[in-house]
This record gives structure tokens, C-alpha cells and sequence, in this order.
């Protein structure tokens, strides 16, 4: 977890110093908050934005760090501008080589309006993506997803049975729905798809326009919080168990007793 300020230099610099600590600590998968590169703000997501058909700093150094370090890296997420000028809110993510092994883009995007608190809409700047990758590793497959796309369980579904065992979200929930739902939505996703679920927030700026809840933290696949940090600054490293996924599918046959021809049926119907 990092507070992301207003100068992109800054936040990579500090990206960079935490991702170099992280794997001193063992780790061999690092990721990234949402929006890391940048305020969250949606007046900055424009001057803030890179491409994947140039040259970036935030690439760059993302590429540069997963090489360096010989680690995946999923670079939590920032905004991608496409050639026609189109802001997405991306993540990128990286082998151990610096090679670029995928992206995604936020299919759900943070529009609400919840009376006498907040008012936000990311559809005023971004566009929603429209794929559901999962990437490979050394380690099986995973999923990425940003945010509010952790309110769907549809699409970490689709995740899980595309083979996903750990689903990654950067995620930077304000401290209006944070304390009532960040907790409860990973567990249930996990309980849902009997996988890791791994939250990422960025820490939390009082003073900040958008009042970041933080609390990243990881959820087993029988819905346990492992490993929680609070709103500073911090870095959270744990070990999974990827066959405890195994032994709890087995335990209790979710996945195995899904009726997929009725859902679709009645969908359709």
C-alpha cells in the first residue's frame, strides 16, 4: 500500500522503493494498487494516461522493475489511452522477464450516488473494457480485476472457471462503502469461487479529495482473512497454499454441482 500523490516521478519512485522491499521480504509475485501512478481523481486521468503502442514511464518501469527483480509483477492499475484518444482503467501485467503478458481493463466502472456522501462518476472520462483474461504463471493461472468489478460475481466466475486460483483486485475503496463492505465482498468472492482473493488499496490521505479506505488483504479459499494491513502505508507478504484450493473443492463441490444449462436456459427465457 502507497499514497499516491500528485507528481507521477514521485509515485514511481515509491513504487519502485516498495516493490524492491517486497521481494527483499520473499515475495515473487508483486502487485500494485489502483491507480498508483496518479491522484485518484478522475481530472487526472488524462494527463496521467499511457499507451501500450509507445513508451511510458509507468511501462517502463514496470517492465524494468519484474525483470530486475525477476518477479510477476500485476501493476495494480493506471490509465491507458488508446490511439484514438479513448481512456481506459488498466492493468498491466508482467513476467518475470519484463515481457508484457496481459492487461485488463475495468469492465465496471464506479458510477454512484450515495445520498449526503459522494458522488462519482468514472464514466465522465473512462470507458469500460469488454474482455475477461486470465494469465498464465508458473504457478497456474490468475485473474485481474479493478474495484467495483468486485461487486459483480459474475465476472469472477467467469475467472474461476476459466481456471483462475488466485484473483487479483487493486482496488481503492473510499472510506463511505470500505468500512461497511471491503471485507464482506472479498470473502464472499472467495467463498463463491473457492479461491485466494487479494485486495490491493492504495493508503489512505486524509486530506485527499477522494478518501482512500485502504486495508489491503488476502482471503483464503474458505473465505478466512489470512493477512490484513490497515490505512498506512505498508506492505503485506504471505505464502499460499494453491492445493488448499484443491481440498476445499473437494470438501464442498461448488464449482463441480453448478447447473449451468438452467442458468442459461432461465437467462434466456
Amino acid at each position: 500500500m502507497m499514497v499516491s500523490k500528485s507528481s507521477k516521478k514521485s509515485n514511481l519512485k515509491r513504487a519502485w522503493d516498495m516493490i524492491r522491499e517486497t521481494v527483499h521480504r520473499g515475495a515473487e509475485l508483486v502487485a500494485l494498487p489502483e491507480m498508483f501512478n496518479c491522484n485518484y481523481n478522475i481530472k487526472y486521468f488524462r494527463e496521467y494516461a499511457e499507451s501500450t503502442y509507445g513508451h511510458g514511464e509507468t511501462l517502463d518501469m514496470l517492465s524494468s522493475a519484474a525483470e530486475k527483480f525477476g518477479i510477476y509483477l500485476i501493476g495494480g492499475s493506471i490509465p491507458e489511452i488508446d490511439p484514438n484518444g479513448i481512456l481506459y482503467n488498466t492493468s498491466f501485467i508482467f513476467d518475470e522477464n519484463g515481457k508484457l503478458i496481459g492487461k485488463y481493463r475495468k469492465i465496471h466502472l464506479f458510477d454512484v450516488n450515495i445520498k449526503d456522501k459522494m458522488n462519482f462518476r468514472e464514466s465522465d472520462v473512462l470507458t469500460p473494457g469488454s474482455e475477461v483474461p486470465v494469465i498464465n504463471t508458473k504457478w497456474g493461472k490468475i485473474g485481474v480485476a479493478i474495484c467495483y468489478d468486485i461487486r459483480f460475481p459474475e465476472l469472477m466466475r467467469i475467472m474461476a472457471l476459466k481456471g483462475a486460483k488466485i484473483i487479483f483486485v487493486p482496488a481503492a475503496f473510499n472510506t463511505t462503502t470500505g468500512p461497511e463492505h471491503w471485507e464482506t465482498l472479498f470473502k464472499s468472492r472467495a467463498l463463491d469461487n473457492q479461491l485466494y482473493m487479494v485486495g490491493i488499496s492504495p493508503a489512505r490521505n486524509a486530506k485527499s479529495s477522494y478518501v482512500i479506505y485502504g486495508n489491503s488483504l488476502i482471503v483464503n479459499p474458505w473465505g478466512k482473512i489470512i493477512n490484513i494491513l490497515d490505512e498506512k502505508e505498508g506492505i503485506l507478504v504471505s505464502e499460499l497454499n494453491l492445493d488448499y484450493i484443491e481440498e476445499v473443492r473437494n470438501s464442498l463441490p461448488v464449482l463441480k454441482n453448478m447447473k449451468k444449462d438452467i442458468y442459461i436456459k432461465n437467462i434466456m427465457n
